[in-house]
């Protein structure tokens, strides 16, 4: 944000300007730092809705997170202080979104502000577990290994969904291929062959008339297609953004054959890595079930967490209570949690069974990614053979006569 003042100096004299800051509490501070009494501090009104510039792809990365992350621990754990070290990390970000957000938590944290309570200013950047990990290691006077606890965690989650993301390139591009074949066909391949089964007068198939009339809808339709799909696509984001909404999709996604068992491996090994990253931090055990409730990327698993939760805080060992939950947490981690709670190692006993999920999560997603692929490029072949094949039959009866 930008401010303008007026101030006088030591001897009297007046002066004017215009200075940015992320508050007026940090303006202010700033120019109490250069001697001067201000008398006139305004925020400058920002600019109409049309001369702003827009910012499409103006987010912060997971891959800029995890870098930021490894420096700042590098960096602080090197004895540079932390302001120094956050205008390092600002002067070599390319990101400007990430940049600005860095200099901003830098004054913050120059205007007396905590280090947590600064970064807790960007939700959408920072999650509750990085504040909580940072305001853990501000407590306890090891805010180094923290952020090196922190650096890790992320790295490892990093290159996880990077694998995944990666796997699925090639899947996404039979789809796109098959979606683009099937409008070239009923744009331009069907029309001409229907008008030839029209002229020749005979009954035509069922499933050539379900294929021409396919066609007519959407070659005359098109531009309702064009505006219904994403419009309806945005409406289901929307609403899954809902309780009610989010609730339905992580039961649905929960219930699907193959793809289940999948997701509970990820949401198990989510579980397990956050867990003993807060524990390993210092955080309580109660308070770090329920950041990892909130973090755990399902509602289902969010509210078991949040039950072990309370029971944990009535008294009763988290291995007891994941032990009626057999669906949901599998034997193993129950064992590894019986041995961390019996040896008082639960973070790392946590960690082993991250390890194990971890690589059977890249298993799975490699066989399913494997089966995956040859089902889709049946498919394309069966849907151009079977479009293919309802207009030439009506054809290859004319020619059989």
């Amino acid at each position: 944000m930008k401010f303008s003042y007026q101030a006088r100096d030591k001897v009297g004299q007046r002066q004017m300007g215009v200075i940015e800051a992320s508050s007026i509490d940090a303006a202010l501070d700033i120019l109490q730092r250069y001697h001067i009494f201000v008398t006139t501090l305004e925020e400058i009104n920002s600019k109409p809705f049309y001369a702003k510039k827009i910012k499409i792809f103006g987010g912060v990365s997971a891959k800029d997170l995890v870098a930021f992350s490894r420096q700042l621990a590098l960096m602080f754990k090197a004895k540079i202080s932390l302001t120094q070290s956050l205008k390092t990390l600002a002067e070599q970000t390319r990101n400007k979104n990430f940049r600005e957000k860095i200099m901003v938590i830098s004054e913050e944290i120059e205007g007396g502000t905590p280090f947590s309570q600064a970064i807790s200013r960007f939700p959408e950047t920072f999650s509750s577990f990085f504040v909580s990990m940072v305001k853990s290691g501000e407590a306890s006077g090891t805010l180094s290994e923290s952020l090196i606890y922190l650096a890790d965690h992320l790295e490892r989650e990093y290159q996880l969904f990077s694998k995944l993301k990666g796997a699925m390139i090639y899947p996404a591009m039979i789809v796109l291929v098959s979606v683009g074949v099937l409008f070239m066909m009923m744009f331009f391949v069907i029309p001409n062959l229907s008008k030839v089964l029209v002229g020749t007068g005979q009954e035509l198939p069922l499933v050539t008339k379900i294929v021409i009339g396919m066609s007519d809808l959407i070659r005359n339709w098109w531009w309702i297609l064009l505006i219904g799909l994403p419009g309806s696509l945005f409406f289901l984001l929307r609403y899954f953004k809902t309780p009610a909404g989010r609730d339905f999709r992580d039961r649905i996604l929960l219930k699907i054959p193959l793809i289940r068992t999948f997701l509970r491996m990820i949401f198990i090994s989510r579980f397990a890595e956050n867990l003993s990253t807060l524990t390993a931090g210092g955080l309580p055990i109660t308070q770090s079930l329920e950041i990892t409730g909130e973090i755990v990327g399902n509602s289902i698993y969010k509210a078991r967490i949040m039950e072990i939760k309370e029971e944990v805080k009535q008294g009763k060992k988290m291995s007891t209570i994941l032990a009626k939950y057999p669906n949901d947490f599998p034997p193993l981690l129950n064992q590894m949690v019986v041995v961390g709670e019996k040896t008082g190692t639960l973070d790392q006993s946590l960690l082993n069974v991250v390890d194990f999920y971890r690589k059977e999560v890249e298993r799975t997603a490699e066989s399913l990614l494997s089966l995956l692929e040859p089902i889709l490029i049946v498919f394309l072949g069966a849907m151009v053979a079977g479009l293919m094949g309802s207009v030439l039959l009506p054809l290859y009866r004319l020619t059989s006569i």
